[in-house]
């Protein structure tokens, strides 16, 4: 009699555990469902602190995938446009993200941050450029710019040079980025002798130093909008996030690598 107790107690157990081990795998399985990959397309200036945000975000919200796609304002532009998939979209120039909304591509849009136009230099060097005028010294034979046809920050330096009536003497000297960091790259790396960065770019360098301050009123005013893309498949995520990059802990990040709030 013991042993048929004994056994049916064993039965018992096991039939627990493989429930258990059901129910167990059966919640992992919801968990990898209810997982949301959320793509955020956005300019390569903010690479280092949308990479702190995404480690802040992902572990206050387990359920969430952030996924950057970073490069060029107007070549994500472009990419939203031919309909490669976005969710929301960061852009470093107001008119890209106005030509999506143009299009009637974004569900909603807000200023995030602003930024300032500096000229770094090789942080190794002696540098004799302290001003728009020295870059057309003879010492500065090769000068990064972004290309000014996708990339914001060449877009605002040519602005700038133009306005200083410098424009025409410096494109033969001109060595064009694919983007601002591949501009910073040129000059930590010494092909190019000074290069048009943003103030956030050079301040993440310890290769490259800031030769000047572009002066603000030579430019169209650098802000960030971010809008939300409308073909998204996931709106309440993206609303989220969307919210979140406006709170005061989001803020904190990006005035920590160099950004500025709008006065609201």
């Amino acid at each position: 009699m013991e042993k048929v107790w004994l056994c049916l107690v064993m039965i018992v157990v096991i039939l627990a555990g493989c429930s258990g081990e059901k129910q167990g795998n059966e919640q992992a399985t919801n968990d990898a469902q209810s997982q949301v990959e959320l793509t955020v397309s956005a300019a390569a200036s903010l690479t280092d602190a949308l990479n702190e945000i995404q480690k802040t975000y992902e572990e206050e919200h387990p359920n969430i995938k952030l996924r950057f796609n970073f490069g060029a304002s107007g070549a994500l532009q472009q990419q939203i446009e031919q309909g490669a998939p976005a969710d929301l979209f960061l852009s470093a120039a107001t008119k890209n993200l106005q030509a999506l909304m143009d299009k009637q591509l974004i569900a909603e849009q807000t200023n995030l941050l602003t930024n300032e136009l500096v000229v770094v230099v090789p942080g190794d060097q002696e540098s004799a450029v302290a001003g728009m005028a020295d870059l057309t010294k003879a010492s500065v034979r090769h000068l990064a710019i972004g290309i000014p046809e996708s990339v914001p920050a060449g877009s605002y330096a040519k602005e700038a040079l133009i306005n200083a009536k410098l424009w025409d003497g410096v494109q033969s000297k001109a060595v064009q980025g694919k983007d601002v960091r591949q501009v910073l790259q040129y000059v930590e790396t010494g092909n190019a002798d000074a290069g048009f960065v943003y103030k956030t770019d050079a301040l993440t360098s310890n290769k490259a130093k800031i030769a000047f301050t572009v002066d603000p009123a030579a430019y169209t005013a650098i802000q960030y909008p971010i809008g939300i893309v409308k073909a998204t498949k996931h709106s309440k995520e993206a609303e989220d996030f969307y919210i979140y990059l406006q709170s005061r802990e989001a803020f904190d990040i990006f005035v920590k690598y160099g950004f500025s709030v709008p006065s609201q």
